[in-house]
């Protein structure tokens, strides 16, 4: 994984460890979505980096904080605002 439960737990402010299997179960959904993405698997990059691990943490808690695909009186986005930002390069150099 490139990114730890511990991290992810930083980034949604969560001090409890009830939740750890599923914040796993949600890095590895969110590394998996962006790897199918760019058209690489994240485990291919060494170290991966920095704007692609950003783009994790912001995919998997995104998914944890809105586990619904439908999201009453929001505005509806496939994936969070940025993330695609931030992979975009890695998607156009896979293409090359």
């Amino acid at each position: 994984m490139s990114v730890t439960v511990a991290l992810l737990k930083l980034q949604l402010n969560v001090d409890f460890d009830t939740d750890d299997d599923l914040l796993a179960h949600k890095i590895a959904a969110a590394e998996e979505w962006i790897g199918d993405y760019i058209g690489k698997p994240l485990v291919d990059f060494d170290p991966v980096p920095a704007t692609l691990t950003e783009a994790v943490l912001q995919l998997a808690a995104s998914w944890y904080e809105n586990r619904e695909a439908v999201v009453i009186g929001a505005g509806a986005n496939e994936v969070p605002f940025g993330v695609k930002a931030l992979i975009r390069p890695y998607w156009e150099l896979e293409r090359l």
